[in-house]
């Protein structure tokens, strides 16, 4: 019996955002590109101050829940606690536009950022951030923005033991460091789906990771 591959489905929408944004912070001292080649990855360092990063992880104490995830039932893939991240709010719209303002993507594609705090034994298995687009879900996502491009995720603090977020299939890892933001794109050069930006939030061992992340649609994720 013949099996035929699944269509790779490639987007100038998404190949335009990967060179933009990556040419854009490949231009800017502050960020260092990762050494991989599997992946477009950068890094930030001191992105957010201390004083920033102590607000945001007491707003994520004040408002958290327990993590959800899309597409499993499995009580054990995401065991952290988040919350939403009032964009609009004097503490947080500083940060949410100087992250669209780094990448020179328009604010209104940019998702509601999302805190995130790990205690010990917490983990987020590994997963990639795009929306597989045969899944139930996605008529929804394209209606909110479509495809994610870019992912960031800010370390708010630093972590005694664990938590280090691990791109296996791009050989990377990253150890969190207060203020130290990440960027990558989710896509391939030609705009396809990167299964290489597979990633994991490893289990803390001692301490408590807080980091925030907003991800970028290549629509509108604000409906005007």
């Amino acid at each position: 019996m013949l099996f035929r591959k699944k269509p790779v489905r490639t987007s100038p929408v998404r190949q335009h955002y990967g060179e933009a944004v990556s040419a854009r912070l490949a231009a800017n001292p502050a960020a260092e590109p990762a050494k991989s080649d599997a992946i477009q990855l950068f890094y930030h360092p001191d992105f957010l101050s201390a004083g920033q990063c102590a607000r945001l992880r007491a707003m994520i104490d004040a408002n958290r829940r327990p993590s959800t995830v899309l597409s499993t039932a499995d009580p054990d893939y995401r065991t952290s606690d988040s919350c939403d991240m009032d964009r609009w709010s004097p503490e947080v719209r500083p940060t949410d536009e100087a992250i669209a303002e780094l990448l020179g993507l328009d604010p209104l594609q940019g998702e509601t950022m999302q805190g995130q705090r790990y205690a010990p034994g917490q983990q987020f298995r590994a997963h990639c951030d795009w929306f597989s687009e045969d899944q139930p879900y996605w008529p929804a996502m394209q209606q909110c923005g479509g495809q994610r491009t870019w992912t960031t995720m800010i370390y708010l603090n630093d972590v005694e033991e664990g938590g280090a977020t691990w791109f296996p299939l791009a050989g990377l890892r990253v150890n969190p460091k207060r203020g130290l933001l990440l960027a990558w794109n989710n896509m391939n050069p030609d705009g396809s789906p990167n299964d290489k930006t597979l990633h994991e939030g490893v289990a803390v061992m001692k301490g408590t990771k807080y980091i925030v992340t907003k991800w970028f649609r290549e629509g509108n994720w604000i409906q005007g």
